[in-house]
């Protein structure tokens, strides 16, 4: 796991200056290339091969290709014989040097046969060409920028703002989108002229023209699969073990992040099964039990035998906050950022590698609105009128208690969802704004600036999905392809990097997501059954108390602190915020305020959201 960074001309200072930026995400080691029209930059978290053979930029036989590579590639051992028999001799014991031969032999197309988590630049002397590569589910980031014929590219964007001719503009359309989605789509950052290399895409830059391109996307192929459903299970179980099997390659200390949920228990099982000696479990919680799952990863960690270690958090200091969201480099409001951070900084003390469960919800079904979904297409089918009555008249029935409000919101979210545009209807949980909400918090030039239409992004989205009239199967490409990316995985690289920790997620192996595609919907969401044949495959593996229960998740308790000790630091920043004041309406943000702290209405992800803006913008523009 490491960081790169390039641009198309020769500058030792600035490739330093970048280089060093990145020294979070690459401690071990650092490195850099330039010649007449290139440098590269390299920051090294030693995993594989600890010696100074797996340096990098590292080169071929004749010095003529040159890689800058971040990821694991865990078909690299298979990869190396292969190319071994057509010839190709290796210095080093590092995955990192197969991606060297894998382009030598077989060009851009190299990307087909790796199997893993990458960002890559290589430059082919011979052909002044350079060619950028994402894997095909996002797992590493990569940034760019392209302007009058330059080109800069970095594993984060902190580090193409080195260049002083980067020019620092608030993208305002993004930063409409984020307020709406809580994190900012591919391929925008909220930095105008700053883009993400979109997953699945390669970027080539050659005789002075750039271009992206897409080589992978999520296919369903509806029908093609022929499997029973017991003979799914079967064959998904042995993916399952093949993909945790390869993770756990490594040649430094290697952990797992336990949170008593599925998918991280059907890591730590699986790990036993690969693992004689004891292994370390991290966990994270809270006092408030309804924000904590400790209970459950005591029960998986007793099963398993593991060193089980936990993270209590009481408090949240604003600090912490800042330093997600320098590390981040742009807004996003999940509430789990910041308890992340903190469990990877503990974890690091003691190891170097740690997997994690993400992904299972997006391409398993697990999440709540996959249920929501279903139960609002049985809702729609009542008269406009009826809908619009009905939140009033289930809200009248429950008792004036403020532990009851938290049922009528979600009961008022999911009626306001089944009126959404039917483009956005799965994304009820995850989009936060509304026209009344427009209308009082973003000022007129503000608005006078953006695209209003919030999902014209997932409609592009909808209409590349081949899963025909396959709705779960429909929605799982959405969250996949739309929303995993740009918020869950770009959590997790961010706050991982920022301890120098490698996270690896052996749920988002591509191969078991391509066979999870293929298929029905119906085998993942069963009736209101999430994860429905993930579950049976972890029966006899994992106790049923774990494999029955239900979701929950862990997640900062946000809506408390914002009334406590983090009320009179939230009112000091978002009064104080230029980017705030120059776009917003600051009466309103002081009414949601007002009527969060009173216990009037719960704002907690709007006000959070504002907080991050507000942060980011001081940070990266003061």
């Amino acid at each position: 796991m490491c960081g790169i960074c390039g641009f198309n001309w020769n500058n030792e200072a600035l490739i330093k200056a970048m280089t060093d930026t990145l020294e979070h995400r690459g401690p071990n080691q650092k490195g850099s290339f330039c010649c007449e029209d290139m440098s590269l930059g390299f920051r090294r978290l030693s995993i594989i091969d600890l010696s100074e053979l797996g340096r990098q930029p590292m080169f071929n036989e004749d010095e003529t290709v040159c890689l800058v590579f971040n990821g694991e590639i865990y078909n690299f051992q298979e990869l190396r014989q292969e190319l071994e028999q057509k010839g190709h001799v290796f210095r080093s014991h590092t995955d990192s040097e197969v991606i060297i031969h894998a382009y030598e032999q077989w060009g851009d197309g190299c990307v087909h046969r790796l199997r893993g988590m990458f960002a890559f630049a290589i430059y082919d002397q011979n052909r002044k060409r350079l060619l950028l590569a994402r894997d095909r589910i996002g797992i590493k980031p990569l940034y760019y920028t392209w302007q009058n014929g330059k080109l800069r590219f970095a594993s984060e964007i902190k580090a193409i703002l080195e260049d002083p001719q980067v020019e620092r503009r608030i993208n305002r359309q993004a930063m409409y989108d984020y307020l709406g989605f809580e994190f900012v789509p591919a391929p925008d950052t909220m930095f105008a002229g700053i883009h993400k290399l979109p997953a699945g895409h390669l970027l080539l830059l050659e005789n002075g023209q750039m271009r992206t391109e897409q080589y992978w996307d999520l296919k369903f192929h509806p029908g093609e699969n022929k499997l029973s459903f017991n003979e799914a299970v079967e064959r998904m179980r042995e993916l399952l073990d093949q993909a945790v099997a390869s993770h756990l390659v490594s040649d430094v200390p290697l952990g797992v992040f336990l949170s008593g949920g599925l998918d991280s228990s059907c890591l730590v099982a699986l790990m036993r099964k690969h693992i004689n000696g004891p292994f370390k479990t991290f966990t994270i919680g809270y006092e408030d039990k309804s924000f904590s799952e400790l209970d459950y990863a005591q029960v998986v960690a007793d099963h398993c035998q593991t060193d089980h270690q936990v993270l209590l958090l009481d408090s949240l200091k604003p600090e912490y906050v800042e330093k997600t969201l320098w590390h981040l480099d742009e807004p996003m409001t999940d509430l789990s950022t910041v308890p992340l951070y903190l469990l990877c900084k503990q974890a690091k003390e003691q190891v170097t590698v740690c997997l994690s469960g993400e992904g299972a919800d997006e391409s398993f079904a697990g999440y709540d609105r996959f249920k929501a979904s279903r139960m609002s297409r049985w809702f729609s089918l009542l008269p406009v009128a009826v809908r619009k009555q009905l939140i009033g008249r289930m809200a009248a029935l429950m008792p004036d208690q403020p532990q009851k409000k938290g049922a009528v919101n979600m009961l008022k979210r999911f009626i306001e969802g089944a009126n959404l545009d039917p483009a956005g209807q799965h994304l009820r949980w995850q989009y936060f704004l509304n026209t009344m909400l427009e209308e009082k918090l973003f000022s007129r030039a503000f608005r006078n600036s953006i695209t209003a239409d919030p999902f014209r992004l997932v409609r592009e989205h909808n209409t590349r999905c081949d899963a025909g009239n396959d709705q779960v199967n429909r929605e799982i490409y959405l969250d996949t392809r739309f929303m995993m990316t740009d918020s869950v995985l770009m959590k997790v690289d961010r706050m991982s990097m920022a301890s120098s920790l490698e996270i690896r997620v052996p749920l988002l192996d591509h191969v078991l997501v391509e066979f999870m595609a293929s298929l029905p919907g119906d085998w993942k969401l069963k009736g209101m059954t999430t994860k429905h044949i993930f579950r049976a495959a972890l029966e006899g593996l994992l106790p049923d108390k774990i494999v029955h229960r239900g979701k929950q998740g862990y997640s900062l308790p946000v809506k408390h602190l914002l009334r406590g000790e983090l009320k009179q630091y939230m009112i000091e920043l978002l009064n104080d915020s230029a980017v705030l004041r120059e776009n917003m309406n600051l009466a309103y943000i002081n009414q949601l305020i007002e009527e969060h702290c009173s216990l009037k209405h719960n704002h907690n992800h709007i006000l959070w959201a504002l907080i991050n803006i507000a942060i980011w913008h001081n940070r990266f523009f003061k």
